[in-house]
C-alpha cells in the first residue's frame, strides 16, 4: 500500500468518525427534545386529570343528594303501604276473632245438646236392659212351655220326634218333587214354545229344499248262471276254479242248489263289486281257469278303482265342494258301494251336505264350509272295516292327516256326540244327519230289528211306577204312555215323560227322534136314577 492509499483511507476514516459524531449529537438533541415534550405532556395530563376528578366529585355529590331524596320518598311510600296493610290485617283478625267467638258459642250449645242426648240414651239403655231381662225370662218360660206342649203332642199322637221328622220330611219331599216337576214342566214348555217355531222353519225349509231318493245295496251280490254246465265250470275240477277265484278276489263264493244263481259274499263292498264283475266276465268269456281269473280280476280292479274315483269326483261336483285331496275324493267315491241301515251312504252324504248348507244359510253361517262338513261327515265308513274304532274317529284321523280345516275335523268326529262340539257346524251336521236318516224312505231295516226296537220302547216306558200301558206308534216315532190318574199327578206325568225320553236316549240307538207322550185321564161317572 502506498502513501496515497493510506492518505485516502485516513480521509475516509476521518469522514466516518465525523459522521458518527454528528449522529450521536443528533440523537442526544432528539432525546432532549423528546424529554421536554414528555414533561410538558405529563403536566398537561395532570391538569386534565385534576379537572376530571373535580367534575366527577361534583357529579357524585349531586347523585348522592338525588339518591338520598329518592330513598326518603321510597321510605315514606313503604311506610304508608305498611301502615295500610297492617290496618287491613288488624281488621281481618278482628273479623276472624268475632267468627271464632260465635263458633265457640255454637259449640257450647251443641255440647249442651249432646249432654242431654247422652242422658236420654242412658235412660233408654236402662229400659232396654230391663226389657231384655224380661224377654229372656219369657224365653225361658216359652221354652218350658214348648217342651210341655211337645211332650203333650207326643202323648196325643203316639209318635216320637224322629218319626215326626220323617213324616214331615216325607211330606216336604212330595211337595218339593211336585213343585220341581211343575218347574220342569214350565221350563220345558217355555223352551219348546220358544224353539219350536224357529227350529220348525229351519228344518222344514231344509227338508223341502232338498230331498233325494236312496238306493239300497245288499251285503251279497248274485250272478246269474246260464246253465248248470257253466256252474260246474265255475266250480272247476275238484273245486280248483272256485278256490282260485276266492283266493284272488278275497270273497266267498256260495254255490248251492239254487238254479241259475251264484252268490258272491264279502264285507268290503268294493271287493265284492270287483268280484261280481270278474265272475260275470268269466262267464261271458267261457274260459275259466286260475290264470284267466287273475288276469280279468286285475283288469276289473283298475276299472272299478277308476269308477270309484269318478264317482267321488261326480259327488264333489254335485255337492259343489272343491279343493278336496285326491285320497278324500277316492274315499267319497267308495261310499257309493256302502250302505247304512239300507241307506246308500254316498247319496246320504250328498243329501246331508245340501241340508247343512240350507241350515247354515238360514243361520247366517258359511254355506260352503257347511257343505264340506256334511259331505265328509261319514267318510270314515269307507274304511272303517280296515281300522279300529268307529267311523267318526277313523274319518277324523284321515281328514287330520290330509290337513282339513278344524271345523271339518270336529264335524266328522263329533257328529254322533262322541266329542264336544267346538264349532257351530258340528250341531248343524248332527241335525242334517238326523233329518236325512229320519225322513220317510231314507232308511230301511229288517222287520225283526224293527219289532225289537218297538218292544224295547214299550218296556222302558212300562217300567215306571204308575204307568198302566205303553204303546209304540207311528212306525216307532212316538211312544204313547197311559198312566193311572189316581197314582200320578199332572206334574208327575210331565216328569215321567222327561225321564222316559232321557232313558231312551241313553240306552237305545235309533234314527231321528222319538216323541214321548204321557196321557193322564180322569173320568167322573155318576148315574141318575
Amino acid at each position: 500500500m502506498n502513501t496515497t492509499d493510506i492518505l485516502a483511507f485516513v480521509a475516509i476514516a476521518d469522514g466516518f468518525v465525523g459522521w458518527l459524531v454528528g449522529l450521536i449529537v443528533g440523537a442526544a438533541g432528539l432525546y432532549a427534545v423528546l424529554h421536554v415534550l414528555r414533561k410538558t405532556k405529563i403536566a398537561a395530563s395532570r391538569v386534565e386529570a385534576q379537572a376530571i376528578v373535580a367534575d366527577a366529585t361534583a357529579k357524585a355529590d349531586q347523585i348522592r343528594k338525588t339518591a338520598e331524596v329518592d330513598a326518603k320518598d321510597e321510605h315514606l311510600k313503604r311506610l304508608e303501604q305498611f301502615e295500610k296493610e297492617t290496618a287491613e290485617t288488624r281488621k281481618e283478625l278482628k273479623e276472624t276473632e268475632r267468627r271464632l267467638a260465635k263458633r265457640e258459642d255454637n259449640f257450647e250449645a251443641k255440647l249442651d245438646t249432646l249432654g242431654a242426648k247422652e242422658r236420654k240414651l242412658e235412660q233408654t239403655q236402662t229400659r232396654l236392659d230391663e226389657r231384655a231381662a224380661s224377654v229372656k225370662k219369657r224365653g225361658k218360660d216359652v221354652e218350658e212351655l214348648i217342651v210341655q206342649q211337645r211332650a203333650e203332642l207326643h202323648r196325643i199322637t203316639g209318635i216320637s220326634a224322629e218319626e215326626g221328622k220323617a213324616l214331615l220330611l216325607s211330606k216336604l219331599s212330595a211337595e218339593i218333587e211336585q213343585e220341581t216337576a211343575q218347574m220342569v214342566s214350565e221350563a220345558i214348555s217355555n223352551a219348546k214354545e220358544e224353539a219350536r217355531n224357529k227350529s220348525r222353519d229351519v228344518i222344514l225349509t231344509a227338508i223341502q229344499r232338498y230331498a233325494a231318493e236312496h238306493t239300497s245295496e245288499a251285503t251279497v251280490s248274485t250272478v246269474s248262471i246260464p246253465s248248470d254246465d257253466m256252474k260246474g265250470r265255475v266250480i272247476g275240477r275238484e273245486g280248483r276254479n272256485i278256490r282260485a277265484f276266492e283266493k284272488v278276489t278275497g270273497v266267498d263264493v256260495i254255490v248251492d242248489d239254487t238254479p241259475g244263481v251264484v252268490v258272491v259274499s264279502a264285507f268290503d263292498p268294493i271287493r265284492r263289486e270287483k268280484s261280481r264283475i270278474t265272475l260275470e266276465r268269466l262267464i261271458q268269456d267261457g274260459r275259466i281257469h286260475p290264470g284267466r281269473i287273475e288276469e280279468i280280476f286285475n283288469d276289473v280292479s283298475k276299472e272299478v278303482d277308476h269308477s270309484v274315483l269318478e264317482a267321488g269326483k261326480e259327488a264333489t261336483m254335485e255337492a259343489h265342494v272343491a279343493g278336496l285331496h285326491r285320497r278324500l275324493v277316492e274315499l267319497v267315491g267308495r261310499l257309493k258301494w256302502r250302505t247304512s241301515y239300507g241307506q246308500n251312504v254316498l247319496r246320504h252324504s250328498i243329501e246331508v251336505a245340501f241340508l247343512c248348507q240350507v241350515i247354515a244359510d238360514e243361520l247366517g253361517l258359511d254355506g260352503r264350509l257347511a257343505r264340506r262338513c256334511g259331505l265328509l261327515h261319514d267318510v270314515g265308513k269307507a274304511v272303517d272295516h280296515e281300522f279300529e274304532g268307529g267311523h267318526p274317529k277313523v274319518g277324523a284321523d284321515i281328514c287330520r292327516r290330509l290337513r282339513e280345516r278344524p271345523e271339518v275335523l270336529n264335524a266328522v268326529e263329533g257328529h254322533h256326540g262322541d266329542v264336544q262340539s267346538t264349532s257351530p257346524y258340528t250341531p248343524i251336521v248332527m241335525a242334517a244327519d238326523a233329518i236325512s236318516a229320519a225322513r220317510p224312505g231314507g232308511r230301511r231295516e229288517s222287520l225283526e230289528r224293527y219289532i225289537q226296537r218297538l218292544q224295547q220302547f214299550e218296556e222302558i216306558a212300562a217300567s215306571y211306577n204308575g204307568v198302566k200301558e205303553a204303546f209304540a206308534i207311528q212306525a216307532g216315532r212316538e211312544v204313547r204312555v197311559i198312566v193311572d190318574a189316581k197314582k200320578v199327578s199332572d206334574a208327575a206325568a210331565t216328569k215321567i215323560a222327561r225321564d222316559v225320553a232321557k232313558q231312551v236316549e241313553a240306552e237305545m240307538t235309533y234314527p231321528g227322534e222319538i216323541r214321548v207322550t204321557v196321557l193322564r185321564e180322569v173320568r167322573a161317572v155318576e148315574y141318575a136314577r
